[in-house]
């Protein structure tokens, strides 16, 4: 981000609004934090018509701006398009209206990026921008995403997807995790961290859908055992930590620990410590002048070269680029 010019984040509003979805836009984006960074986002929420949307909820919302607004958009964030899904998980979205596909389509072309909440990604399927890339949705409505947009690769067991230029997330809650992953993006790690603990929620979920598709909830005692287990992991990274480490510390067989830990996160044990080591990384090379090599051993990576081979990995850049980006003046 331009540390002088604020990076303009507009949320489009269409037919009928979703509270929650709008929420998470507002929240990020839209609550001023010059002492996290100055200038913050500049928020701004417009509508594709000019009278009120309905909520569904008794309450009817007054719009000030229209699509005029996207001309000057850094970043678009689309919401579901008629406030929720469609009505079965089956049923195809109607288009958005041409004037909507046209700003869309000028303001990637000039070099906005675009995000999508829920549903929303069918409004970007529709502009064809999706097409030959992945995309996520909720998971009820992935097979009708799929169906309707076929050159959109949908995959429907992640929290989000990021190809660049369009990222999309899953239903509801996950909007939470784009939009912190695009201010780890431009703002770094710390920022973000920062963001998700005013927020109180967890800065990077490593998981996705698959923990929430009708399944049987886990018992008090399970969920208890394995939260305290990765609590405690989160504190020890720097440790050799295995699976049978942590099912012992959670008084479980490694087989047992390992497919509840699936079944709570929607991920695996190991690649979840990755992710906590290398988010640990990012904290390190924006907050310390410690060493490459330190860092990595204070992560739990044993050397440089697994830092450098995981962080790139994930956060597409090398530890030294990450610094040289991210790394605020001691004022």
């Amino acid at each position: 981000m331009n540390v002088r010019t604020p990076h303009t984040v507009v949320t489009v509003l269409d037919r009928r609004v979703a509270m929650f979805e709008l929420g998470v836009p507002c929240e990020v984006f839209g609550i001023p934090r010059p002492e996290l960074h100055d200038p913050w986002y500049r928020h701004i929420i417009c509508s594709t018509r000019r009278a009120p949307i309905d909520t569904g909820q008794g309450v009817k919302l007054q719009v000030e701006h229209g699509l005029e607004v996207l001309e000057v958009a850094d970043t678009v964030v689309l919401g579901p398009p008629f406030g929720g899904s469609p009505s079965t998980a089956c049923d195809p979205m109607p288009d958005p209206a041409p004037e909507l596909i046209d700003a869309l389509r000028t303001a990637h072309d000039r070099g906005a990026r675009l995000l999508s909440v829920c549903s929303g990604a069918f409004t970007l399927a529709a502009t064809g921008l999706l097409d030959g890339k992945r995309a996520t949705t909720h998971w009820m409505h992935a097979a009708a995403l799929a169906a309707q947009y076929p050159r959109v690769e949908v995959d429907p067991g992640v929290l989000y997807v990021d190809e660049g230029s369009i990222l999309t997330s899953a239903g509801t809650a996950a909007g939470i995790d784009l939009c912190l992953h695009v201010v780890r993006l431009d703002l770094g790690a710390e920022v973000a961290n920062a963001v998700a603990r005013r927020m109180v929620v967890p800065p990077h979920r490593d998981g996705g859908q698959a923990q929430f598709v009708d399944v049987p909830v886990p018992s008090v005692e399970e969920s208890d055992a394995l939260n305290e287990t990765m609590a405690w992991a989160a504190g020890h990274l720097a440790d050799p930590l295995s699976v049978q480490t942590l099912a012992a510390r959670a008084a479980m067989s490694p087989r047992t620990f390992a497919r509840r830990f699936a079944a709570s996160t929607g991920t695996t044990p190991r690649q979840w410590l990755i992710a906590q080591r290398v988010l640990l990384a990012q904290r390190l090379l924006e907050t310390t002048d410690d060493s490459v090599d330190r860092i990595a051993e204070m992560c739990g990576f044993g050397g440089a070269a697994g830092l450098r081979q995981h962080f790139e990995r994930r956060v597409k850049a090398s530890p030294q680029a990450y610094r040289r980006t991210f790394r605020r003046a001691a004022s």
